[in-house]
């Protein structure tokens, strides 16, 4: 609207906007009804956006009361219910069917944004794909960006990454609102589930930050300046790649560009440094942080969390509470991730329950993964499976492979058969399910129940993965599956393992041969787990720190262990 026309330049809006109380609203409504205001539609559209974040009802009142309200008038109605109002999407939509059904207008590029921005999350979600026909329909070629990005987000947000990423691809031009889009949706997916144990990610999803890095280098090749939200996507990227060196690149970035070092660039450097081993920058990025948030503490508890400092996590969620901060779904996450990976049972248990006790909410679906977690680790495998049953939700597979990882820890074998059989239910086609249970009849000598179980695996035309070791080395990083004779310098590996197989001989190592899955012969075994096996990597590696005098930081798909000395900061709970 031209700031040189009378009706936008009216003092009465001026005192709409600073309207805080519907009576407020409602003297400035009579003065607009005086005035002629009304019969525009740049006033009405102001008052009915400020209407419906005071009080929707109203807002309705008077929407319903203008004889043909035009498409802006709709849109704008539409856009304050979607993000001021999540709570009554249907309305928006029902405002959205008045358009379609309306012969005098049709939508345009600004009615589906919003409605693609409300389609986000469930129930909504099949929605989208409707919406989708209805741009294709109404719309003429080329969209409108802001058309194009509420596309890509919403596609992105359901998980379709391939059809987002064909999304921005088709936009010759892509803006900063796009770049950060499809970076976002990248950096974000993979980590989604990060402090949850026994989440099962993909090697398709581990590529997807690796291809945040790639995109973010061909925006430096473009016109368009990248701000804070594409550093956090990129920060994020480099955390889940465990990529120091590409991380720390991005932290001097942010310094030379004179980014805003906000809330949200600070949290993302913290949780970082964190999951890329630096726990000690973490936290000193942390106590430099002039303010902080909640997702702040979030990041540095969860950073305690993986590298086994439960005592430090929960002092520091004391300490915010102190502060006047309320936990949030993911403060509770962290803190019972923190309890469930030194033990402290009671402690995780008391924050479970200080949930609905304390705050009055209901826990969630990811809380009870971390309850069956804790229980599991510290050998309460009944307790766990009772809680599992007991939950009001259904349980998903990532709890019930807590469940079966707990019960092969711990020898129960009973609770193993229950959740393997569940999970073959949910996930047939996952192999490490099979493996969990393969390596609990292994442990026994249960030689033909391995057998039975190969033989399943089989039938379903399942194979299990090799297991894959990533290792950053002069800012680069190499990846290695078991067995792998890929790598350029493989022959000097090759000798170098050797060579540490000997010293732990020389050591008194003997190889834990019970989860090998076939029936072979010992040496055979120990020629197997010379190149990768899980548990016996653990018990190497303590020796390693003490033969060659090292410090060794390694990262688990849920934590981080420190061996120096002979010893794991995990003290062997994990």
């Amino acid at each position: 609207m031209n700031s040189s026309n009378p009706i936008a330049t009216h003092p009465t809006l001026n005192y709409l906007s600073k309207c805080q109380t519907l009576c407020s609203l409602k003297q400035v409504h009579a003065q607009m009804i005086t005035t002629g205001l009304t019969l525009h539609t740049y006033p009405l559209s102001k008052l009915l956006y400020l209407s419906s974040t005071l009080a929707l009802s109203y807002a309705l009142t008077i929407f319903n009361k203008i004889p043909n309200p035009t498409i802006f008038l709709f849109n704008t109605l539409i856009s304050s219910i979607t993000t001021n109002q999540k709570s009554h999407t249907l309305l928006a939509f029902s405002l959205y069917e008045r358009i379609l059904c309306n012969k005098t207008i049709k939508p345009n590029s600004h009615t589906y944004p919003s409605l693609f921005k409300a389609c986000g999350s469930h129930p909504w979600l099949h929605h989208g794909l409707a919406l989708h026909a209805h741009v294709l329909k109404f719309l003429e070629t080329p969209y409108d960006s802001f058309v194009q990005t509420s596309l890509l987000n919403f596609y992105a947000n359901c998980g379709k990454l391939l059809v987002a990423r064909y999304l921005f691809d088709q936009i010759s031009d892509p803006d900063l609102a796009t770049w950060n889009s499809v970076l976002s949706a990248y950096a974000s997916c993979y980590s989604s589930s990060y402090y949850v144990s026994n989440s099962n990610v993909s090697s398709e999803d581990s590529g997807l930050p690796m291809e945040a890095l790639y995109l973010f280098n061909e925006m430096q090749n473009s016109l368009v300046k990248p701000n804070e939200v594409t550093l956090v996507a990129v920060i994020g990227a480099c955390a889940n790649l465990g990529a120091l060196s590409q991380g720390i690149w991005a932290h001097v970035f942010v310094v030379k560009c004179n980014i805003k070092l906000n809330y949200y660039v600070g949290t993302a450097l913290i949780s970082m440094y964190s999951k890329c081993g630096c726990l000690d920058l973490a936290y000193q990025l942390f106590d430099q942080l002039p303010e902080r948030d909640i997702l702040c503490y979030n990041a540095m508890i969860g950073g305690f969390a993986i590298h086994g400092y439960g005592h430090r996590a929960l002092e520091l969620y004391e300490k915010m509470k102190i502060q006047g901060l309320v936990p949030d779904d993911v403060t509770f996450v962290v803190t019972m991730c923190a309890c469930s990976h030194v033990g402290l049972v009671e402690k995780g248990c008391k924050i479970f329950e200080s949930i609905k006790e304390d705050y009055g909410r209901e826990p969630k679906l990811e809380h009870y993964a971390c309850l069956i977690d804790l229980l599991g680790r510290s050998g309460r495998v009944q307790e766990a499976e009772e809680k599992l049953r007991e939950m009001p939700m259904k349980p998903n597979a990532i709890l019930w492979r807590s469940l079966l990882g707990a019960a092969r820890i711990h020898g129960n074998l009973e609770v193993g058969e229950v959740a393997l059989k569940q999970l073959i239910e949910l996930e047939p086609e996952t192999s490490g399910n099979y493996v969990l249970l393969s390596n609990m009849y292994a442990s026994i000598d249960r030689w033909e129940d391995v057998k039975r179980v190969r033989k399943l695996m089989k039938d379903h035309g399942i194979h299990k993965m090799p297991g894959s070791s990533l290792v950053e080395l002069n800012g680069a990083t190499h990846e290695f599956l078991s067995g792998d004779k890929t790598h350029p310098c493989t022959r000097e590996i090759y000798l170098k393992l050797e060579e540490v197989g000997r010293r732990l001989q020389q050591y008194g190592h003997k190889p834990r041969t019970k989860e090998v899955l076939f029936d072979i012969d010992e040496e055979e075994k120990e020629d197997a787990l010379t190149y990768h096996s899980e548990s016996d990597c653990h018990e190497s590696t303590k020796l390693i720190s003490v033969v060659y005098g090292r410090e060794i930081i390694v990262r688990d798909r849920n934590r981080f262990h420190h061996f120096k000395n002979g010893t794991c900061s995990c003290l062997d709970y994990w």
